[in-house]
């Protein structure tokens, strides 16, 4: 009887053997519903067999086969084998991480009715000046009665959820379904939106591109901030579309896409789809198979979308390639952009990878011959760079952080009816909270980090780990209530400001503001609107948004940039003075980057400053090379859990006896 070798959502490095009963054939990458202790789970077959390591007559038999055909094309099971074991990852964690959550659940892998809102006819006859003192509302309805808007499309409009609720509780809108039917968008296939003109440098890059479609290659876009890499992406979107093929768009975090969404829908007559975690489970599975099955021509995702099975992909672009949301962090620790190469490379396909700052590992590839180098240099239409400077701190009274000199220039810009950005990369209300008779620290007991104090949400919380606690009262250790905040977090900063500029609306984006869904898009369509002069933020401000109101810029912390440990640290910095120096001095305006430092001659800052981020990264290739550090080496992370810490510590000398070529103890 056959054996199926089934992968479960369990993190234990192996496959566990089922047999097939007669008349259940089933194929590698199929789902199947099997008995695992006293339940059953959703397992994923990697093979099929007529073996096992154990006696047959020891297997239990699957219960039920829930796919005919792989729920994964060819092209993801090969990556996806091919990851875990790279990754030394259990192969179940794995497969599950790559199918959406209704998928995982044993859910059918077909397409659920369509939701969509509509004006009634009472909602297309009212006045809609009645609405004046509801302008959500007024702004909805108003776009109801130009068309149906899919429900999946709310978050992107820069009305919300609870706007289209009340107009349906007044009989004006009303929600409907419809069953999804496949259309073949390619015969109808046109670019209606307006095509910019191309700069010399982008049709080089366009042509190069298009040059070496009909196999893999590789390319660097390093494009200086402002300069027009997304147009160089439309051109070649429209190349491989006008073939009948689709595209993958990989953007570092779902802050960056309700701009780019509108611009890719704007250009393309052609559906264009959005993968993101703010979606629900049956908008993301709507989604994925629309990819699948070929109807979806463009899907813009976020890391995971890397795992979205195509029809026939034609390129891949991974925008903002050296952004650290690439990698995931917790559970299967891979690299999106790494893997993208890879499947770029199995599927014989051109895949673009875009940065004003590229990460060092890709300028390491493009030395290395891997990976050909494209540059625009010139920033498109009026743009200006930006002027730049840095405030010596040594010796000034700081206000949260603002030295005089910072307040004052935010003083000048204001006045003159533009806009400020404070780039603060540290969310929360203080990065640690001390008690001042004793010294005693409040850490995070899972993982040793100190707590970050959230003054607004009445709780510490552990940015590692995520786990949380109640403010105390008074100090574990002494007793003492005397317990103050150390160091300056985004919310502490937005407490400041208030008394210092009264009159002055202000603005907080990070991830504590926009935890809830639609809240990043409202925050920045207020912003685009004039409504936030002042705005406050960590590193979500610097990925890609347009502020063109926004002529000054300011990176408060830098000297924590310049002496950490971790040797990254340097690159993440250059990365990030980079990419926000461009937010500001757009729209024809001259913008100004400030940088307040005790350190203003350090090597980083001048290297930045007066030679620009491509001498910084060979320098600092050059001093990877000495040390003998990433990218020239590779550096592997041994990780180990344990709830009372006596395994662990075995295990770790294990490890590095092991490592050192000695013989392992018991």
């Amino acid at each position: 009887m056959p054996v199926a070798h089934v992968a479960l959502p369990v993190p234990l490095p192996r496959t566990f053997d089922y047999l097939l009963p007669d008349g259940m054939p089933v194929k590698a990458g199929c789902r199947v519903r099997v008995p695992f202790g006293k339940q059953e789970r959703i397992g994923i077959v990697t093979a099929v067999s007529e073996r096992s390591e154990l006696p047959l007559d020891e297997l239990k038999p699957v219960a039920e086969v829930l796919d005919a055909e792989p729920v994964f094309s060819s092209s993801v099971w090969r990556l996806l084998l091919w990851a875990a074991d790279y990754y030394h990852h259990p192969i179940g964690d794995v497969l599950f991480h790559a199918l959406p959550i209704m998928l995982r659940q044993g859910k059918p892998a077909s397409a659920a009715p369509m939701w969509y809102w509509f004006a009634t006819e009472k909602g297309q006859a009212v006045d809609i000046n009645s609405l004046k003192r509801s302008p959500k509302q007024q702004q909805a309805l108003a776009a109801l009665r130009q068309g149906k808007i899919w429900r999946h499309q709310v978050a992107e409009l820069e009305f919300n959820d609870a706007a289209l609720q009340a107009l349906r509780g007044k009989g004006l809108a009303e929600l409907a379904s419809e069953a999804p039917a496949i259309t073949d968008w390619r015969a109808g296939f046109s670019v209606p939106g307006e095509r910019l003109r191309l700069n010399t440098e982008q049709a080089t890059a366009v042509g190069a591109i298009h040059s070496a479609s009909d196999s893999f290659s590789a390319w660097l876009l390093a494009g200086i901030t402002g300069s027009g890499k997304t147009e160089v992406y439309l051109s070649v979107l429209e190349n491989v579309l006008a073939q009948g093929r689709q595209a993958l768009v990989m953007v570092p975090e779902i802050g960056l896409t309700p701009q780019t969404i509108a611009r890719f829908r704007h250009r393309f007559n052609a559906p264009v789809e959005v993968l993101h975690s703010g979606l629900n489970d049956s908008e993301r599975l709507s989604a994925w198979l629309k990819a699948k099955n070929g109807e979806a021509a463009i899907v813009i995702g976020t890391r995971s979308s890397l795992f979205t099975p195509f029809k026939d992909l034609g390129v891949i672009v991974i925008d903002e390639e050296h952004d650290s949301s690439y990698k995931q962090q917790e559970g299967w620790r891979y690299h999106a952009r790494d893997l993208a190469v890879w499947r770029a490379h199995s599927e014989q396909i051109p895949i673009i990878l875009g940065s004003a700052t590229p990460a060092l590992e890709t300028l390491y590839n493009v030395r290395q011959g891997k990976y050909r180098q494209l540059k625009l240099t010139k920033r498109a239409g009026n743009a200006r760079p930006a002027q730049q400077h840095v405030l010596d701190l040594k010796g000034q009274q700081l206000q949260a952080g603002l030295s005089p000199a910072l307040i004052g220039r935010m003083r000048q810009h204001l006045q003159a009816d533009n806009q400020v950005i404070l780039f603060l990369n540290r969310r929360g209300f203080a990065p640690a909270l001390l008690c001042h008779d004793c010294g005693w620290i409040a850490e995070c007991p899972r993982c040793d980090s100190y707590y970050t104090l959230h003054q607004a949400q009445h709780h510490l919380r552990c940015h590692h780990c995520d786990s949380q606690r109640p403010i105390p009262r008074q100090c574990p250790s002494c007793g003492s209530t005397h317990l103050v905040p150390v160091g300056l977090g985004t919310e502490q900063l937005e407490q400041a400001l208030g008394p210092l500029f009264p009159d002055i609306p202000i603005s907080r984006i990070d991830r504590d503001t926009t935890s809830r869904k639609g809240a990043l898009e409202q925050y920045l369509a207020d912003v685009n609107r004039g409504g936030a002069r002042i705005l406050i933020g960590t590193q979500m401000l610097a990925k890609g948004h347009h502020f063109p109101d926004v002529t000054l810029v300011s990176l408060l912390d830098v000297d924590g940039a310049l002496f950490s440990a971790d040797f990254r640290s340097a690159e993440r910095f250059a990365q990030l003075y980079t990419q926000v120096s461009g937010r500001a001095g757009r729209a024809g305006k001259q913008g100004e980057v400030i940088l307040q430092t005790h350190h203003p001659e350090h090597p980083l800052l001048q290297t930045l400053l007066y030679k620009g981020y491509d001498a910084f990264a060979g320098e600092a290739l050059a001093e990877r090379q000495s040390m003998q550090l990433p990218p020239w080496t590779s550096h592997v992370l041994i990780r180990a859990e344990d709830h009372n810490n006596q395994q662990a510590p075995l295990f770790f000398t294990a490890a590095a006896q092991s490592a050192a070529g000695q013989p392992a103890g018991r």
